[in-house]
This record gives C-alpha cells, sequence and structure tokens, in this order.
C-alpha cells in the first residue's frame, strides 16, 4: 500500500463502474478514521486515556492531515468524536488532494445548472482496482493477518465495516465476521480506542443516515 490510509480509503470506496463513491456519508466516516489512523500511524498524535493528542511532531506535509491534526490540537476529544466531525469537509479535501497529486480529475460543475456536489473521476481505476481486490482477498481470508502490514488490515477493516460491497459484499459478512474483527483488533497496535471506534464504526453510521448528523 504506498498511498497514505486516508488517500488510498478514498480508492477504496469508489465504484469504478459508476465513477463516483459508493456512499458518500459513509466514505466521510471511513476517510476521518483513516486520516486518525494514519496520524497515529506517523506519530502525529497518540491515546491519551482514550481521547486523541497531538503530539510535539509538527506538520504532516499532508494538507488533509495537517487540517485533521490542527482540529487535535485545539481541542481533547475522542477517537468517535473525531471520527464524526468534519466528514464532507474531509471527502472534499482527499478529492482535492487526489487531484493534485494527478490520481483524479474534479469534474467541473455548470455554472448555470442545479448545484451539485463535485464528481470526481478516475482517468486510471487500475491502482482502485488492484487495491480493492487485494483488501477484499484479506477480508475473505486469502492472505493471513498476521503477514498483513497494520495499513492493509486497517483499510480491510475500513471496507468492511463500512460495506463497501465490491469489497466487502453483504453476503459475506456473517462468513467473515470473525475476520473482520481480527483485523480490527489490528488498529489497536496504533491506538486501542481508534480500534474500538472502529468497530462501532456500523452502528455509527447507520445512526448518522438515519438523520443524527449524516452528510
Amino acid at each position: 500500500m504506498d498511498r497514505p490510509l486516508h488517500l488510498a480509503t478514498y480508492l477504496l470506496a469508489y465504484d469504478t463502474a459508476r465513477q463516483t463513491l459508493y456512499d458518500r456519508t459513509r466514505t466521510g466516516f471511513l476517510l476521518r478514521a483513516a486520516a486518525l489512523a494514519e496520524l497515529a500511524r506517523c506519530g502525529a498524535v497518540v491515546d491519551a486515556g482514550g481521547k486523541v493528542a497531538a503530539t510535539a511532531a509538527g506538520a504532516t506535509g499532508d494538507p488533509v492531515l495537517d487540517a485533521v491534526l490542527a482540529g487535535v490540537g485545539e481541542h481533547g476529544r475522542r477517537w468517535k468524536a473525531w471520527i464524526r466531525r468534519d466528514r464532507e469537509d474531509t471527502v472534499e479535501a482527499v478529492e482535492q488532494r487526489l487531484a493534485v497529486l494527478g490520481a483524479a480529475v474534479i469534474e467541473d460543475r455548470d455554472p448555470y445548472g442545479p448545484p451539485a456536489r463535485r464528481r470526481l473521476l478516475l482517468p486510471d481505476p487500475a491502482e482502485a482496482l488492484a487495491l480493492q481486490r487485494r483488501t477484499a482477498a484479506l477480508i475473505r481470508g486469502e492472505h493471513e493477518v498476521a503477514a498483513a502490514s497494520t495499513a492493509d488490515a486497517a483499510l480491510a477493516a475500513l471496507a468492511a465495516v463500512g460495506g463497501v460491497p465490491f469489497v466487502a459484499p453483504r453476503g459475506e459478512q456473517r462468513a467473515n465476521r470473525a475476520r473482520v474483527r481480527e483485523l480490527t483488533d489490528c488498529l489497536a497496535e496504533l491506538a486501542p480506542d481508534l480500534a474500538k471506534a472502529v468497530g462501532g464504526l456500523g452502528t455509527t453510521m447507520v445512526a448518522a443516515q438515519g438523520g443524527m448528523g449524516g452528510g
């Protein structure tokens, strides 16, 4: 996995057939969790009694991560609270970052048409498709979790709890339940309470899409 977790998670959630995210609201949750995991992975945040705390590591050089980190530095909140915050802003920031890096193109809006969300297109979907296939194989048990990197395990856990249909089909969820728990537990290597927050993310997303802050 070459890209940082938040960018890889976007590609994981991108439906290459429909040329759009599988679910924008759910992707917002996944991107926030992925950004926090990436900050923990690079040592910019730590778990402090169940709350996210910034270290003295300084800026990361990634505008998406730096925006999340700036908020963490101002307020002491639990991992779940940070996952819920500013989700749409994070989705848009990730899209902009992918465009700057040349991995995606943002389709211009029609200035005279009805307001609509920006549309991000992948000129070459090969990277997203390869990532989705590799992650699906890890979720299905084709590779040992112990042999996977923490980043790959994190991606698989997020795809599974997020219900990304072309990576973790609904019909396979029951069979893969123990496997997903094992993958989610790998996040405890970064921060124990992050693993707990991701483990409960399915319920959090259902609540959000039921009218409790979904975006």
